[in-house]
């Protein structure tokens, strides 16, 4: 399995007018074959048309066919997985035991978002039933459920070329939701998103299901992405990336005609706030679990702590002495882009020059791609009165927040911005303590971690994977990892006065689905005598 370096509309392929670029190996420099074609603005027509033309039959099929869909893709991915990895591996430097294991990872929520959606909780149906005798005015027989919004466009990102690209979460959250998908591939690993793109479509054609399902399309720069979002037959955006990308797409999207939802995860520092017990107890694992988080793919998960809050105590200075001499002994480690390599320069390089912080531990890397950690250091006021040392740095930094007490450490922590977590280091007898930290934190980020650390994301019905901005664009309400992720792709309908066989088959009453409804506030799975 190789791929030939052309777009996927549908079950066809793109056109031959747009730039050709490679995909480049970030360890060695090495342009990979083949190349690949740009789309074209015809190609972003005919993408959203057969969308929209398939639009009403995939939000048609019922639940059970859209899991065997995700079903089918994850065993087609499963079937290629050394394969994929291998391609992959090529184009990020990632390792491909990690490569392997995010492939299985993406099985694994594609068949979890195939389960939820054939359940069909997630549709909220509720039912309230007529009362015509009612005072002083009679109440209305109406109805209402999560209906899905139509086409959907989804930006690979760079960091996670399964997990969060072409067949990733908001890949399979959209078509579970019912609605097809167009992805546009990231241009750092075209190769492995075509051969992705490939598997989808098998299993699209397996399924019976129509052709605009799904698409995929590939662009070196930014026009067929812009193309996508301001085109009138999408009608959302799934998004993975920087801050500034998400921005621009949101704007875009804001300023159509019909604006449209951006879900765009953008950009998180992931604080982790140590309290005296903590530092005093375990020193050593935190500065072993610290490292190990933050270093985790070279710095470059959108959960990697980059802000340490701390108190200026012996035991906190002598803590931060040994994670100091651990990163002095981490040896580089290779970028995704080169463009990502040079922004982590330029970013490292501007808060080095900034009043009031110190280098911590300062790596020279020596490949083209390379990048060795690179730490910083400020006191709490200095924190509070810059604020760009509260942004990220992506990559394998971060920077360390002395507070002279605790009151300083409160202030430091209401002073940052919306992040994806935030971590907390306590005993059983600071209980009070963290209480106060976590209540301000939990205005702060969609996940809260006690006494562990941010890296890492499952896959479940309970997990939250966002935040308010600028983590991400909706302001944190709602997530791109979890079963709840299949609500952004949907809207509420109401149905008032229906007869029951025109309504659909979720809000009849005869339940045929068997869904646990809302009827008349009361929660059922029987059918409406």
């Amino acid at each position: 399995m190789k791929p030939d370096g052309g777009s996927l509309i549908g079950f066809g392929s793109g056109g031959m007018g747009g730039p050709e670029f490679k995909a480049l190996n970030p360890a060695t420099g090495e342009q990979l074959e083949p190349s690949f074609l740009s789309a074209t603005a015809d190609d972003v027509d005919r993408a959203v048309g057969l969308a929209a033309a398939a639009a009403p039959h995939l939000g048609g099929a019922s639940a059970a066919q859209r899991r065997a869909f995700l079903q089918s893709i994850a065993a087609k991915l499963e079937g290629k997985a050394a394969e994929l990895a291998e391609r992959a591996a090529l184009e990020t430097g990632l390792p491909p035991a990690r490569l392997q294991g995010e492939v299985a990872r993406t099985c694994g929520q594609l068949r979890l978002y195939g389960e939820w959606a054939a359940r069909g909780d997630w549709l909220d149906a509720r039912i309230e039933t007529a009362q015509p005798d009612r005072k002083p005015l009679p109440k209305p027989d109406h109805r209402s459920m999560l209906r899905p919004l139509g086409p959907v466009v989804v930006f690979g990102s760079s960091n996670f070329p399964f997990a969060y690209s072409v067949a990733g979460g908001d890949t399979a959250s959209a078509l579970a939701a019912g609605c097809p998908v167009i992805v546009k591939a990231h241009p750092a690993h075209p190769g492995t998103s075509e051969m992705v793109g490939r598997l989808i479509l098998h299993a699209v054609r397996e399924a019976g299901l129509p052709e605009g399902t799904f698409s995929l399309l590939f662009d070196a720069g930014f026009e067929v992405g812009q193309a996508l979002v301001r085109h009138p037959g999408v009608k959302a955006v799934g998004f993975t990336g920087s801050l500034k990308g998400g921005r621009a797409l949101a704007d875009l999207a804001a300023a159509r005609p019909e604006p449209i939802p951006v879900y765009a995860e953008m950009g998180s520092i992931n604080p982790v706030v140590l309290l005296p017990g903590a530092i005093a107890g375990r020193a050593a694992a935190l500065v072993e679990g610290l490292h190990a988080s933050a270093m985790l793919g070279v710095g470059q998960f959108c959960t990697n702590p980059g802000l340490i809050l701390l108190p200026r105590t012996p035991a906190a200075q002598q803590l931060v002495r040994d994670l100091a001499a651990r990163l002095a002994a981490t040896p580089e480690g290779t970028m995704l882009t080169p463009g990502i390599r040079r922004n982590f320069a330029a970013l490292t390089e501007e808060r080095a020059r900034q009043p009031g912080v110190r280098v911590l531990a300062g790596g020279t890397a020596q490949a083209p791609c390379g990048a060795a950690p690179v730490w910083f250091e400020t006191g709490a006021q200095e924190f509070i009165t810059n604020p760009t040392l509260g942004e990220e740095i992506f990559g394998p930094s971060s920077l360390v927040v002395w507070c002279a007490d605790r009151a300083e450490m409160l202030a430091v922590a209401r002073q940052l911005e919306g992040s994806l977590t935030a971590t907390v280091h306590a005993t059983p007898e600071e209980s009070a303590e963290t209480r106060e930290v976590v209540e301000i934190l939990a205005a702060k980020a969609g996940r809260l971690v006690l006494d562990g650390y941010p890296t890492g994301v499952e896959v479940s019905h309970a997990m939250v994977h966002g935040g308010p901005y600028p983590a991400t664009s909706d302001g944190g309400r709602s997530t791109s990892v979890g079963t709840r992720a299949l609500a952004r792709w949907a809207r509420l309908v109401c149905y008032q006065n229906f007869r029951d066989d025109l309504l659909p088959p979720e809000l009849r009453n005869a339940n045929p689905l068997g869904l646990r409804r809302l009827v008349n506030g009361e929660w059922a799975t029987a059918p409406l005598g």
